[in-house]
């Protein structure tokens, strides 16, 4: 299992950061999702592909950058 590490742009609340976790954990693969404000990041352990996550974040409505 993996560890991967997305820099997201656009959170500024809980709700943004639970929006995240969620899409993020919806998508095949994805064992664990945290999201942090402060850093502007999710760490994310599984064997996702890094186009799907990044497609359920950006579907979501931030930007992966």
């Amino acid at each position: 299992m993996q560890e991967t590490i997305i820099k997201i742009e656009g959170m500024s609340c809980g709700h943004c950061k639970a929006a995240v976790e969620k899409a993020l954990k919806a998508v095949p693969g994805v064992e664990t999702a945290v999201v942090s404000l402060e850093e502007k990041q999710a760490v994310v352990t599984g064997n996702a592909t890094m186009h799907a996550m990044r497609e359920a974040i950006e579907d979501a409505g931030y930007e992966v950058f």
